[in-house]
């Protein structure tokens, strides 16, 4: 039993990889989250593998597949398998029963969104698409609101001026925000700017969205903390205070006007 995860385009039908065309030419059957769109892909690219059905919603039917295709590539509607989309499940599903599991590099819509925004990401925290209501959702914008990372999330166009709204209450209406349209499509649109902003240029939201929130503004060090660890716990004084102090992000005006008191 082989399994193999293969992305496909978010969009532009030549953002595939040449490794993904072969896997879909050698495979013994495509298992898909929706055939009619991954049909569509096949058959741009003239390959006629054997075209399955497969997702969270049909697991039960797993075994039956995997005796007639042993040897079975999987892909979603778009983008790699399992990111906010399924194939999690089946994943768990062959690795429980000893097969074998690969996953191909390729497409995903919040890397370019990501990349693109502008933003210092080199942390950062994917959330995918936030719970519809509720508590389970008001909690999740609270953590959101208290990260010190940049923050990816998906949303769709129905339900982006109510996410924006309540980001803007948590966050505030000020803060930086990056929100991607229909990328890799011919309607792709990047606007940078406020939650605010983004409110009042997207009045009508059509497509489909990525968020990328900026980590809040690096806080300015304490100074009387930091002379009080360097000097009173540590012991430091004259050149080997200035020199910490400078170190832990003082100017170094600053920093010397203090090591030398």
């Amino acid at each position: 039993m082989r399994l193999v995860l293969v992305p496909t385009p978010i969009g532009n039908l030549e953002d595939i990889t040449l490794r993904a065309l072969r896997v879909l030419r050698e495979a013994d059957a495509v298992a898909a989250e929706d055939t009619r769109r991954t049909r569509t892909l096949l058959a741009h690219y003239g390959i006629e593998t054997p075209l399955v059905r497969l997702d969270q919603h049909t697991l039960d039917r797993a075994e039956a597949v995997f005796a007639k295709y042993p040897y079975l590539a999987y892909v979603t509607d778009a983008g790699t398998p399992g990111i906010s989309d399924p194939g999690a499940e089946l994943v768990a599903w062959v690795l429980a029963r000893g097969g074998e599991v690969e996953a191909l590099p390729g497409p995903t819509a919040f890397v370019p969104a990501l990349v693109a925004s502008g933003f210092p990401v080199r942390r950062f925290a994917f959330e995918g698409f936030l719970p519809k209501k509720g508590k389970e959702r008001k909690e999740r914008i609270r953590k959101i609101a208290a990260e010190d990372r940049a923050v990816v999330l998906f949303e769709s166009p129905h339900r982006l001026r109510k996410t924006l709204k309540e980001l803007a209450e948590a966050l505030g209406e000020e803060h930086p925000v990056a929100v991607a349209r229909e990328l890799t499509k011919r309607h792709e649109e990047i606007f940078r700017g406020t939650l605010a902003g983004a409110l009042a240029h997207f009045e009508v939201p059509r497509g489909e969205f990525v968020l990328v929130l900026a980590p809040p503004p690096p806080r300015a060090p304490d100074e009387a903390e930091l002379v009080r660890r360097f000097r009173d716990e540590l012991g430091l004084s004259g050149q080997a205070l200035f020199g910490a102090l400078l170190a832990a992000g003082l100017p170094r005006n600053r920093a010397y006007a203090l090591a030398l008191k």
